[in-house]
């Protein structure tokens, strides 16, 4: 295997041709090349993704009331209800499978005026009033400071938690924030924390520009008593968020006297199954990637194994002569699988190695969106690619030499008169 004049006389027969050799070894560098690029933003956009959606429940699901669109016990159609503090305790209770259930209230938002006043500043702010299971299901840490406990929705404590954009629109930069006062709709909160989003990507509004408050200070400070905006809900572990979702819907159905069938009197949103729909779309991404280049790779074998019966041809006057001084079958198959796959390997990892360095070039020099990553492979990847390489190698090889076997000695002997 290792035999000095044999590796020599390899390197002779490829040098024979320099640029025979080089076309040919290019359409196998070009396939593991593409393989390689393919696989690594394949990873780039599955890192983007995981990086958007970081620390938001894969499990959750959101529901709200909207209005009716069906009449039902007398009441008509077109019929806008809330939910309310028993609905609340209703859903814990009646509804199985629950892990965690945060209601909510939200005042400003989207297009909202301005409605956060701090000295001579002001912000058009979304604030949530919250419950500290929020943090279980949305993607949130706190970066100074605290989060909302228990004890403040317990006491209505007039508590908050801002976001970072928060923090730049209302104070300058080298301001103290905890322990300050901001006003939210006329009414003073004290801020016990400041807090950033997980997640690159926005899931409805900027959540750097979110401020959360105690539920039941929310309740009373802005005169929702006794209403719920909404719910966000976590399934536990072997239950469809689908299901919890379905379900919770049906029992506030019969708590607001809602239709069973208007499927439009509930609005609703299922993290798992866009969760799903995307481990789905970055599944057949991944397969498309291993198919192309895998072709494209198999492509470049072709003409490696092309190109070795024109070896052949050329050498089979070699060839008659080996097989009558003595050289088995065997030994004639390991010199051209050999020159094959020293082809095959040469330009392969040319490829494998120059797509790596692409990749670490694109991850460095910070070409990321917030749906695309750190392009990379993993060793698991390099080793598999560096298999495929090995087996087609020995592949392109083995054909053109069951070719040679099949030549009589006697007509190799006469090929070149």
């Amino acid at each position: 295997m290792f035999d000095r004049e044999r590796w020599g006389e390899i390197w002779q027969t490829l040098s024979r041709n320099k640029l025979r050799s080089f076309l040919t070894a290019f359409g196998v560098g070009w396939g593991i090349f593409m393989l390689i690029l393919m696989l690594g933003a394949g990873n780039g956009l599955s890192n983007g993704v995981a990086g958007a959606f970081e620390g938001w429940a894969s499990n959750a699901c959101y529901v709200w009331a909207q209005t009716t669109s069906l009449p039902y016990k007398g009441l008509p159609r077109g019929r806008s209800f809330d939910f309310d503090n028993d609905d609340i305790a209703l859903i814990g209770k009646r509804v199985k499978g629950i892990e965690a259930l945060a209601p909510r209230l939200q005042l400003g938002g989207w297009r909202g005026g301005n409605n956060v006043v701090r000295g001579n500043k002001t912000a058009a702010l979304t604030v949530n009033g919250d419950l500290p299971s929020i943090m279980r299901i949305q993607g949130t840490y706190v970066e100074e400071g605290r989060f909302l406990h228990e004890r403040d929705v317990l006491e209505k404590r007039k508590v908050c938690v801002v976001g970072r954009r928060a923090v730049q629109l209302l104070y300058e930069p080298d301001e103290k924030v905890l322990g300050s006062w901001i006003r939210i709709n006329g009414v003073y909160f004290q801020v016990v924390g400041v807090h950033m989003p997980k997640a690159s990507a926005e899931m409805g509004n900027d959540q750097t520009a979110v401020i959360y408050v105690p539920f039941s200070t929310f309740q009373t400070a802005f005169n929702a008593l006794n209403q719920v905006h909404w719910f966000a809900i976590t399934a536990q572990p072997g239950t469809p968020a689908s299901q919890v979702q379905a379900d919770v819907k049906k029992l506030l159905a019969v708590k607001h006297r809602v239709h069973p069938d208007d499927d439009l009197a509930f609005g609703s949103f299922n993290v798992e199954e866009m969760f799903d729909m995307t481990n789905d779309l970055l599944t057949a991404i991944t397969a498309l990637a291993w198919f192309v280049g895998i072709c494209t790779l198999i492509a470049g074998v072709v003409g490696v194994s092309n190109i070795m019966l024109v070896v052949i041809r050329e050498r089979t006057n070699e060839i008659g002569v080996r097989r009558s001084i003595g050289a088995t079958p065997g030994r004639i198959t390991a010199q051209i699988v050999l020159e094959a796959l020293t082809l095959t390997l040469i330009a392969g990892y040319s490829g494998l190695l120059l797509g790596m360095l692409l990749l670490e070039a694109v991850s460095s020099s910070g070409l990321e969106g917030a749906f695309f990553a750190k392009p990379e492979i993993d060793l698991v990847t390099a080793l598999v690619a560096l298999a495929v390489l090995v087996v087609s190698g020995v592949l392109a090889g083995l054909f053109p030499a069951r070719r040679a076997l099949a030549i009589r000695v006697v007509d190799a002997l006469r090929a070149d008169k």
